[in-house]
């Protein structure tokens, strides 16, 4: 048996002493899909954790224009216990959010080994066939799959109560490494807001599609991309602007390539090319995607990611748009409350 321990100056409010039942924990058969889904929002170095009876809730943060949302359904689990202190309601706490090394964590979930080096979508056959269409293909065969990570050990995650580290148990052929990761005070509180009674544009397609034009406009080094939507032709179109030129992919309204099309008015909104492109290992490894806006322009990409068991788990990022330019952000409408994939 061998133990890491990462520590920090933070001291815990409560020690646990009185050897009470963690705050929460939880078993997981395999590592590696918390690993793989932990990883669609490694963009900076720091994760916001909320532990909630329903999951864990992820979200990092960069510039205050940006978010990326990981939510650890409490069924990804084989057990999950959430017990709140004696003295509160049950029904309503919620623990104080805390922040934790990111990348720490990562390695931790992964300290047994990956077994291919590359990762899947660095060497992806692309099917692009130009400016207006997409050929016909499946989504990934599997985003958890073997030949992408070899950790296959049990994961057991605790934390005993507010100020505590994160504890990380991994279990693998007689082999188990202990990790404790150091809890922060979290250095924000709020999401980016969308507003889901003024939703503006609701698009829902294959997320290897949008990964693939996301790539195709890369060539011109772009600082901007402009996404622009109507209830007449041209539908939707991603264009890029750079330093090289600049390069525009158009979609059709053909339901086999846009599976939800709501858009009843024409909307334009500009957003930073390499926050979008930070994306890209959720639209890679996401089955489809879901792009929505409000009327203020804030855009959420919602990616449903196929997870063990035949399940489905979301990673959601939202980003705040630049300040439209005289003729840009046009008028949007109400298209009702968003929902999820599922």
């Amino acid at each position: 048996m061998f133990a890491t321990e990462r520590k920090g100056s933070m001291s815990p409010t409560n020690n646990n002493a009185d050897n009470t039942a963690p705050l929460f924990s939880a078993v997981s058969g395999s590592a590696r899909q918390l690993f793989q889904l932990l990883r669609c929002i490694n963009l900076v170095s720091k994760t916001h954790v909320q532990i909630t009876k329903e999951g864990l809730r992820f979200t990092v943060e960069e510039s205050q224009i940006m978010q990326g949302i990981a939510f650890l359904d409490k069924a990804l689990f084989t057990a999950y216990t959430y017990s709140p202190p004696p003295h509160e309601d049950t029904e309503d706490f919620e623990p104080p959010p805390f922040q934790i090394s990111l990348s720490s964590l990562l390695e931790t979930l992964q300290i047994f080994g990956i077994t291919d080096n590359k990762d899947r979508w660095s060497n992806r056959d692309s099917n692009y066939n130009g400016i207006n269409g997409f050929s016909s293909r499946g989504g990934p065969s599997g985003a958890l799959d073997n030949r992408v990570l070899g950790m296959n050990g049990i994961c057991r995650l605790s934390y005993a109560a507010a100020g505590e580290p994160l504890c990380i148990i991994l279990e693998e052929t007689g082999v188990t490494t202990t990790c404790e990761l150091v809890t922060y005070e979290p250095e924000f509180q709020e999401e980016i807001p969308l507003q889901k009674d003024t939703i503006a544009q609701k698009i829902i397609m294959r997320a290897s599609w949008l990964h693939d034009a996301i790539n195709e406009l890369s060539s011109t080094s772009p600082s901007r991309l402009t996404i622009v939507s109507s209830p007449t032709e041209p539908y939707f179109t991603l264009s890029s602007s750079g330093p090289l030129g600049s390069a525009t992919v158009e979609f059709s309204k053909d339901p086999q390539l846009l599976e939800t099309f709501q858009v009843p008015r024409r909307t334009v909104n500009t957003y930073k090319y390499s926050l979008i492109k930070g994306a890209s290992r959720a639209m890679a490894i996401a089955t489809k995607v879901s792009i929505r806006s409000d009327e203020q322009g804030v855009l959420s990409l919602q990616f449903m990611i196929e997870v063990e068991g035949g399940g489905f788990s979301f990673v959601d990022f939202r980003f705040v748009p630049f300040i439209p330019e005289d003729g840009e952000g046009e008028e949007e409408s109400e298209v009702g409350e968003a929902e999820s994939l599922e």
